[in-house]
This record gives C-alpha cells, sequence and structure tokens, in this order.
C-alpha cells in the first residue's frame, strides 16, 4: 500500500519535478559558466597586478647593496604561487556557495512550479470527475488571461456544449420511447381485437396473426434500440448488489425446456457483491443467455459460471453451438451483426443482444470479451469491478 501511495505521488508530481530539476540544472550551468568566467578575469586582473608590482620593484632606484636582498624576497615565481593560493580559495569558497544556493534554488523551483501548475491540477480534477451527471460542473478559473487562464475557458465552453447535448439526446430518447411504442402498442390492441372478432374470416385472422408478428419483431427491435441508448448513457442508480441474486432472477425469465431446442445448463455460482444498476445488470446476464440458448444445437449445452477473481466479479457463458470464425467474434458485438448475413428480418432477434451487453458493462466500468469454442458456440466473460470500498 505504502509503494502504491508512493508511486502515486511520484507520479501526480513527475511534471513538477521535472520542472525543477531544469530550473536548477539551468541554475548549476548558469552558476559554472559564472564561475568559469570570474576565474579567468580574476586570474588575469591578479596576474597583470602582480606583474606589474614585481616590474615597480625591479625598476625602482634602490642601492646596489639592497638590491639582491630585494630581488631574492620579491621574485616572480613567488608571485605566481600566491595568486594560485588565492584563485584556489576563490573557486573553493564559491562552489561551496554554489552548491548551497543551488539547492535553495531547487527548493524555490519547485514551489515556484507548484504555484505555476495549480491551475492545470484544476483542469485535470475536472476531467477526472467529469461525467454526464457533473457536466453542469465549471472549472471557473480567475486569473489573468493567460495560457491556462484560456485552457481553463475552453474547456468550460466545451462542458457546455457537451451538456446541451446530453440534455438533448436524453430528451430525444424519452419522446422516443413515448412516440415509438405508442403506435405499435395501437396496432397491436387493433389486431388482438379483430381476433377476438367472431365475424372475421380465417384469412383475416391468418393476416392479423402475421402482423401481430411483425409488431411484435418491431417492438422487439424498438425495445432493444432504446435500451441500447440507456444503457450507453451514465448510471443514475449505483448501489450495491449481489449479482449472484440477479443472475438468479434472470434464469427464472427463461424457460429451457419449452424451446423448440432444448438445452441443458450447468450451474456454477458464487455469491460476489458489485456496485451498479440491478435492472441493467440483469438484462445483461438475461441477453448472455438468451444468446446462449438462440444460437445452439438441439439436446445442447450452457456452462454459466459466476466467481471472483482478483477483486472483479467475472460472470461467464460458454454454449455449444455452430462453429464461429475467430475473426468474426468482435462483429458479434456491433449492432444488427450476424453470422448469416440476417439483419431485422432473423427470427433469432434482433441483433442487438450482444451489443446491449457491451453498452451495459461498460457503463459499470468492465470489460466483455468472447472467444470461439473450438468444438463449436462461444465462451463470453464479463469482468465488473466491485466498485465497493
Amino acid at each position: 500500500m505504502i509503494v502504491d501511495r508512493g508511486r502515486s505521488w511520484w507520479s501526480s508530481r513527475r511534471l513538477r519535478l521535472r520542472l525543477t530539476l531544469l530550473y536548477g540544472g539551468l541554475f548549476f550551468v548558469a552558476g559554472s559558466i559564472l564561475l568559469w568566467l570570474t576565474y579567468l578575469i580574476t586570474g588575469q586582473a591578479l596576474n597583470q597586478q602582480f606583474v606589474t608590482g614585481f616590474r615597480k620593484i625591479q625598476n625602482a632606484p634602490v642601492d646596489l647593496a639592497a638590491r639582491p636582498m630585494v630581488e631574492d624576497v620579491i621574485f616572480q615565481g613567488d608571485i605566481e604561487n600566491r595568486a594560485g593560493n588565492v584563485l584556489s580559495e576563490m573557486v573553493r569558497s564559491s562552489m561551496l556557495v554554489m552548491i548551497l544556493v543551488g539547492v535553495v534554488a531547487l527548493v524555490l523551483g519547485y514551489v515556484v512550479a507548484d504555484r505555476a501548475l495549480r491551475p492545470l491540477d484544476r483542469v485535470t480534477e475536472a476531467a477526472q470527475r467529469l461525467s454526464e451527471s457533473t457536466l453542469h460542473e465549471r472549472i471557473g478559473l480567475r486569473g489573468p488571461p493567460d495560457e491556462v487562464r484560456r485552457l481553463a475557458d475552453t474547456f468550460d465552453a466545451m462542458l457546455e456544449r457537451l451538456h446541451r447535448v446530453f440534455d438533448a439526446q436524453r430528451r430525444f430518447i424519452a419522446n422516443a420511447s413515448h412516440e415509438l411504442r405508442t403506435p405499435l402498442a395501437i396496432n397491436r390492441t387493433v389486431l388482438e381485437v379483430s381476433l377476438e372478432e367472431p365475424a372475421a374470416s380465417e384469412d383475416l385472422k391468418a393476416l392479423a396473426r402475421a402482423l401481430l408478428g411483425t409488431n411484435a419483431r418491431y417492438e422487439r427491435l424498438i425495445e432493444g434500440l432504446l435500451l441500447l441508448a440507456q444503457s450507453e448513457q451514465e448510471l443514475t442508480v449505483r448501489r450495491p448488489v449481489d449479482l449472484e441474486q440477479v443472475v438468479r432472477t434472470a434464469l427464472e425469465q427463461i424457460d429451457l425446456q419449452s424451446r423448440k431446442r432444448p438445452v441443458t445448463l450447468h450451474q456454477d455460482l458464487r455469491p460476489v457483491l458489485v456496485e451498479g444498476d440491478p435492472l441493467f445488470l440483469e438484462r445483461c446476464v438475461f441477453n448472455l443467455l438468451e444468446n446462449a440458448i438462440k444460437h445452439n444445437v438441439r439436446d445442447g449445452e450452457i456452462w454459466l459460471a459466476l466467481r471472483r477473481q482478483g477483486g472483479d466479479a467475472v460472470v461467464t457463458v460458454r454454449n455449444t453451438g455452430p462453429a464461429v470464425p475467430p475473426y468474426e467474434v468482435d462483429d458479434l458485438f456491433e449492432p444488427f451483426s450476424r453470422l448469416d448475413g440476417d439483419r431485422v428480418r432473423s427470427f433469432k432477434g434482433a441483433g442487438l443482444g450482444l451489443s446491449i451487453v457491451r453498452a451495459i458493462v461498460r457503463a459499470h466500468g468492465g470489460q466483455v470479451t468472447a472467444v470461439a469454442r473450438p468444438e463449436g458456440g462461444l465462451s463470453v466473460t464479463v469482468r465488473l469491478p466491485h466498485g465497493l470500498s
């Protein structure tokens, strides 16, 4: 845990540390250049001063008896030695002072970098909080109109546009749900009434039954499209859910024996808690089971497993069935994608089952994968984060 926190702190402060090292590196480079120039200038000045003084002493009018004594005390080698000692002491003192000031410069550089990047932290935090339910929030950065302020204002403008788009999408889904379901419900009622009419001929009743079947397929199609659109939205309900109970509820809605192709279901369920919308999760499991049943063979088998793996809830549905080309498995999660080339006309459904599964899983922050079984059929795995603190 401590290691993870250390890595998280390092990752969040990486730019600050890079800027601090950059500031410190520039200081040490500039200080080294200044020290080198000072060394050259000081050495040259000392050389000129000592040489000038030596020449003045040599040219001074002194007694011939004292002249050899002066030349023995002050000579050029001693001058150069003293000048070198002065320069060495100056370099050592300057380097010590430069190191101390450099440490202070690193600390000040970190403080300056932290203060300069603080507005960017607000932009980053706003982006991390961004979801469909928090699009009304704004950064509202105050200060001079510099680069960071313009970035924050641009981000706020983008949030405003996204907010309007999502509001329009919600209204469209609500209106479409009403406008599309109502006429189909009216058609179904009229057809059902016509079937109960005693004076109706057999041809009329046969036509009404055919139209009822067509109407039911379009009802399922519209229901699937609306559910797909809703499941791609931000979740409005998040609460702890016992996924085992959700799976058992979905199993109660499926009658394996009344179908034209009876199958055998093998269960391996364990209690697993997740956080999310129980209705969406129930529909996700239902679609997985329905897909495994529809695309199976007579007297086929289905293996349903629920377990916890690595802190995540894992739902696996494997089924027997026709061979599936591995390169077409990923396309099965696209809307209306079918292996047999059929679209909405297929009696097996509208081709939205796995698309809805993927949308629901993504809305819960999970992943869904599918693998073609060598014996035929699919193995679909849904991994959901527990999301519980």
